[in-house]
């Protein structure tokens, strides 16, 4: 079954966790049954610093941000009740499982939960506990079928660079002044 929000906390650096709780909140007002790859893109635009030195400069920001206020406004109405599912056919084995099942109680879309997936395998392969916003960012700009790439289009935004941009990012272990012995 795919995990629910307090399963992930752990998972998650404070600013991601802000970030999510974020995306939650949107879902919540936007009448939309799952956090979506486009809720998560609006929180992490919105609220993690490190997430804005990831894109071109400010005119790409200010872009993205408006399409996604846009989105929230009325663009979005499409997508409203509808689920996001681009991203099914990557989702663990058990999440898959409970979907055949009909048992749908996740917070998440799949492109979503395979997008958190994504951002923990970042995180781990860093050898770090817990994920950054920028790893979730990479992760939601890698499904080019989910709605926060859509978003990313539109505004103008490659998300191949924008992932390359992602990766050249110092670590937090990049930045952690050496430790003479």
């Amino acid at each position: 079954m795919t995990p629910s929000l307090a399963a992930v906390a752990p998972l998650l650096t404070p600013s991601l966790a802000a970030v999510v709780s974020g995306a939650r909140r949107r879902a919540l007002r936007d009448g939309d049954r799952q956090i979506d790859t486009a809720h998560l893109l609006h929180s992490l635009v919105e609220s993690d610093p490190e997430v804005g030195a990831a894109f071109e400069g400010g005119h790409q920001l200010a872009r993205v941000l408006g399409y996604l206020v846009q989105r929230s406004i009325g663009y979005g109405l499409r997508w409203q009740r509808a689920e996001e599912g681009s991203a099914n056919r990557r989702l663990l084995p058990a999440a898959r499982e409970a979907e055949s099942q009909g048992a749908r109680t996740s917070p998440w879309s799949p492109a979503a939960a395979a997008a958190l997936e994504g951002a923990f395998r970042r995180a781990a392969e860093r050898g770090e506990p817990q994920a950054r916003g920028v790893d979730l960012l990479a992760a939601v700009a890698a499904d080019p079928e989910s709605r926060a790439v859509e978003v990313l289009r539109r505004a103008g935004v490659d998300p191949a660079a924008l992932a390359a941009r992602v990766a050249a990012l110092p670590t937090a272990r990049d930045e952690e002044p050496s430790q003479q012995v």
